[in-house]
């Protein structure tokens, strides 16, 4: 292990080079007091163990602390769990008021996303495109209303259930919450780094592992069994919307033909989760090489990746489930260790053509009836 200065330390946290923090012996040491850097928290902090800051600047408040002998990590760890203590007992006050509100959407549907840039897409398609004073009235009060509804119930959706299950995260006994904000690291486990993903099993990969398979596309399936059934098939839709409403379709209709055909592309999809299940380090892999340009980092992650078997449409709705939420993790943690070969991930990006290593795990959370 290397011992290296805090000022490469901190210029290797800058550049997102994580391994050269987690491979030097003060590395940890380093992101925990990172993650309680503001100035109030390390003036509580330093008052706590005596610390004296008189003539230091606030800005380096974090390198004082990080360079004091007499600081130990147990000392370091007391403080970021009581920190966590006193912010979690206020949101377990009202968790049970927040779990209420989010059960209360019913549809989780963007209508058009926005992407990351609001007033882009609202001068690109509306501001710039449409002439008729009339017309950009009736655009507003339409699919401009009904898109920005969307996308703020479903972001406000995500915001709320993110924070509650990364808390069940943080409950547990072998989990180190951070202080504050800091990036690519929501919590430690073991003091293990990990940036918490919440997400679904990729559609891109199913529609790749489906096909790979011998079952083929789906949306063709469906179409020919809707053919097949004489079941209207719209025009208006685009691809993945239309996929949507015939799966829904098909799904109601009692006939024997569309209770078979869905029973077997749920047998289909439930075999290759399994088979990404049994072999993690794939979809770990996948996740990886698939991340946005714009965001790529190669930090250590979480992969919580949710299932609903009786209708993957729904999946969305086990991010509030808090009772299934927390048994799962409990279990998962509770069989953890830091010694786990699983967790070193290797991928190669394509973008600057470099092999990164890290650290991940996986958990799959399937929910069937």
């Amino acid at each position: 292990m290397t011992n290296l200065p805090f000022s490469e330390l901190d210029n290797a946290f800058r550049n997102n080079d994580f391994p050269t923090i987690e491979n030097d012996s003060r590395g940890i040491r380093f992101l925990k007091l990172r993650s309680m850097s503001r100035k109030a928290a390390m003036e509580e902090f330093c008052a706590q163990h005596n610390i004296n800051l008189e003539g230091i600047n606030s800005k380096k408040y974090f390198s004082h602390v990080f360079e004091t002998d007499t600081i130990t990590d147990a000392m370091i760890n007391t403080f970021i769990n009581q920190k966590y203590g006193e912010e979690r007992e206020d949101r377990l006050t009202n968790q049970d008021y927040l779990v209420d509100q989010l059960n209360r959407l019913q549809n989780f549907d963007w209508s058009g996303s926005f992407g990351n840039s609001l007033e882009k897409n609202i001068v690109n398609n509306y501001v710039k495109k449409i002439k008729s004073y009339e017309q950009i009235n009736e655009e507003i009060e339409g699919n401009l209303l009904n898109s920005l509804r969307g996308y703020t119930l479903n972001s406000w959706y995500n915001h709320w259930t993110s924070i509650i299950i990364e808390d069940l995260f943080k409950d547990h006994e072998i989990v180190l919450p951070t202080v504050g904000l800091v990036k690519k690291i929501d919590f430690f486990i073991n003091d293990i780094p990990f940036d918490l993903k919440v997400t679904y099993f990729p559609e891109q990969l199913l529609k790749d592992k489906l096909r790979a398979s011998d079952y083929g596309n789906e949306l063709t399936k469906l179409k020919r069994i809707c053919r097949q059934l004489e079941i209207y098939i719209p025009t208006d839709l685009k691809d993945k919307a239309l996929k949507l409403h015939l799966h829904n379709v098909v799904s109601e209709d009692p006939r024997p033909e569309a209770r078979e055909f869905i029973s077997e592309l749920k047998r289909q999809k439930r075999t290759i989760i399994e088979d990404a299940e049994d072999n993690p380090a794939e979809l770990k892999k996948w996740f990886y090489e698939n991340q946005g340009e714009a965001r790529f980092d190669a930090s250590n992650r979480f992969f919580l990746v949710l299932t609903d078997e009786t209708d993957m449409s729904n999946s969305w709705k086990l991010k509030r489930n808090v009772v299934f939420l927390r048994d799962k993790i409990n279990e998962h943690l509770n069989n953890f260790s830091m010694d786990m070969p699983s967790l070193e991930t290797e991928f190669y990006w394509h973008k600057d053509q470099q092999t990164y290593n890290c650290k991940s795990d996986i958990l799959f959370l399937k929910y069937s009836d």
